[in-house]
């Protein structure tokens, strides 16, 4: 379920400030946006797969702070972020 290093590559391409941005703030938010879509369709096959729905709060969590983040201190980015992903609709 964890996403290869194409994939990554992929969604990090529109959010990345630099060339060989990795570890942005608003890369990070994306690639935990896809990781939560993946494991949230995981869950509806798999319903008592509590390992995994562990997982997917904590990665909740994890997004939930960097936008918390993004918002205090660039909260235009934030708002751009938030439209580009559809989340926080």
């Amino acid at each position: 379920m964890a996403l290869t290093q194409e994939e990554k590559a992929k969604i990090a391409e529109p959010f990345r400030i630099h060339l060989q941005d990795t570890g942005s703030v608003e890369v990070q938010i994306a690639q935990l946006t896809e990781e939560i879509r993946r494991l949230t369709e995981h869950l509806k096959v798999h319903r008592k797969d509590f390992h995994s729905q562990r997982g997917l709060m904590m990665k909740v969590g994890r997004r939930k702070r960097l936008l918390r983040y993004l918002a205090q201190n660039k909260p235009e980015k934030y708002l751009q972020v938030i439209e580009q992903l559809g989340i926080r609709g």
